[in-house]
C-alpha cells in the first residue's frame, strides 16, 4: 500500500490521504465487468484500507475504485467516482463522518454509504442510519460482515450489526410508541425489519418463533397500512424509532 501511495504522490502531487486507486497502481480492473459493484474506501489508515481493499476485491464483482484518507478527499472521489457504495470509517482526522454524510449524499445521490467502526455504541448506529448511511459494520466482525453490508447497500438495503439491532430495537420501544398503537413487541418487528432482518433472523434475536415474527409483522402492517420493507423503513425513520 505504501509503494502505491509513494507512486501515487511522485506521479500526481495527490494530497495526503487521497489516493485514486486507478492512477495509484495501474491495476487493472477489467475482469471486474460492467455489473461490478463500485466500491470507494475512506479510512484514515493506510493498513486498514490496505485490508478492507485486499478483502473486497478478493470477492467476485467488487471493484474498489479509490481511496482516501480523510473526509474532504473522501467527498471529493465520491463526486469524482459516483460509486455504488462508499466504505467511510467514522472517526475521521478532519471531522464527524456522520455529519458528513449528507454533503457525501450530495455529491452523489445515488451512492450508498457504509459505515465502518470500532465503537458498538447503538445509539452511534441510529444516528448514522439517521443521516442517511445503508449501513453501520463493527471492525471486528468486518470480514464476515462487509461483503454483506456492502451487497445489501448496493442494492437498496439496510444492514446493522445483529447485536446493535437488538439493542436499538430493545431500547426506548415504550417511550417511542407509534401513532398506530403498536404494541412493544410490534415495534421491536418494526425496528428490526426496517434494518433489513429477515422473519428468521428476527425470531432468533428476540426469541421467538418465526410464526409468531409472522404474526407480529401482519399485526403491524394492518395497523400502519404498510406492506412493503421499503415503506415501513420510512415510516419507522419518519417516527423516531430508527
Amino acid at each position: 500500500m505504501s509503494d502505491a501511495m509513494s507512486a501515487s504522490g511522485a506521479a500526481g502531487g495527490e494530497e495526503a490521504g487521497e489516493v485514486d486507486v486507478d492512477a495509484a497502481d495501474g491495476r487493472s480492473r477489467a475482469g471486474a465487468g460492467p455489473e461490478a459493484i463500485s466500491i470507494v474506501l475512506a479510512d484514515d489508515h493506510n493498513l486498514v484500507r490496505a485490508g478492507l481493499r485486499l478483502l473486497l476485491e478478493a470477492e467476485e464483482g467488487f471493484s474498489v475504485m479509490a481511496e482516501a484518507g480523510d473526509i474532504a478527499t473522501a467527498q471529493r472521489r465520491v463526486g469524482a467516482h459516483r460509486p455504488d457504495v462508499i466504505v467511510l470509517d467514522i472517526n475521521m482526522p478532519d471531522g464527524s463522518a456522520i455529519d458528513a454524510i449528507p454533503a457525501i449524499r450530495a455529491a452523489s445521490p445515488r451512492t450508498r454509504i457504509v459505515m465502518l467502526t470500532v465503537h458498538g455504541d447503538p445509539e452511534l448506529a441510529s444516528d448514522a442510519l439517521k443521516a442517511g448511511a445503508s449501513a453501520f459494520v463493527l471492525k471486528e466482525s468486518a470480514s464476515a460482515e462487509l461483503i454483506q453490508a456492502v451487497r445489501l447497500a448496493a442494492s437498496g438495503r439496510t444492514y446493522l450489526n445483529p447485536e446493535l439491532g437488538a439493542s436499538i430495537a430493545a431500547r426506548g420501544a415504550v417511550a417511542a410508541r407509534s401513532p398506530h398503537d403498536l404494541t412493544e413487541r410490534e415495534i421491536e418487528v418494526l425496528k428490526l425489519l426496517a434494518l433489513g432482518h429477515t422473519n428468521a433472523e428476527i425470531a432468533k434475536q428476540l426469541y421467538l418463533s418465526v410464526r409468531t415474527v409472522e404474526s407480529h409483522r401482519a399485526h403491524l402492517q394492518r395497523k400502519t397500512q404498510i406492506s412493503s420493507r421499503a415503506q415501513l423503513v420510512v415510516y419507522a425513520r419518519e417516527h423516531g424509532l430508527l
